[in-house]
């Protein structure tokens, strides 16, 4: 109880300059995310509402933007992230409970997207879901690719490089590079030129 009572004025603050709107607002957020990561490259964007936990587990490369109400979560897991890299509003990447995500150059991230690494247990009848324990998982996201709007990236998939997921996709597969995918669960639809 104690240990959490002494972690509530760093909440307090971590949730004032979530919060605080206008230019003043982005350049509060960068300057916190910049203590609270492993590293912040160049030029990182923070939209209002944003939220990161286990930011001791986020490196962030260069030119980065992460939009309103987004979310990265790294509590016991890894998350990396590459240079270029823009994240739109309402995004959940999620690589906590020894989860691993890495992202690379040049990506795209739609509104709404979920990439969860890691997954519940829940082999056992006799114990309810949420008490069994969860098995980390990764998710890379090579170069050059682009999630449209609600895409959702299972644990286990890597997405090569020059590749699009079509919005309202399920990537439950690696996908290959360079090509269009779509559906649920996703599929290739198309090749690029």
């Amino acid at each position: 109880m104690l240990r959490k009572t002494a972690l509530e004025p760093s909440n307090w603050i971590d949730e004032f300059i979530r919060n605080c709107p206008g230019a003043t607002g982005l350049l509060m957020r960068r300057v916190w995310w910049r203590r609270q990561l492993a590293a912040l490259g160049e030029y990182g964007h923070f939209g209002i509402g944003t939220l990161i936990v286990g930011g001791r587990n986020i490196s962030i490369g260069n030119n980065f933007a992460l939009m309103r109400n987004s979310s990265l979560y790294a509590e016991n897991g890894k998350l990396q992230i590459g240079d270029r890299v823009s994240v739109n509003s309402n995004v959940s990447i999620d690589a906590c409970d020894n989860g691993r995500i890495i992202i690379g150059d040049d990506v795209l991230i739609g509104p709404n997207v979920v990439l969860r690494a890691s997954d519940h247990e829940f082999g056992a009848l006799d114990k309810p879901i949420n008490q069994q324990a969860h098995t980390g998982g990764s998710i890379i996201l090579e170069d050059d690719v682009w999630l449209a709007a609600n895409v959702v990236v299972v644990s286990n998939v890597t997405i090569a490089a020059h590749s699009i997921v079509a919005a309202g996709a399920v990537v439950t597969h690696d996908v290959e590079s360079g090509v269009v995918v779509g559906g649920v669960p996703a599929r290739v639809i198309s090749r690029r030129k």
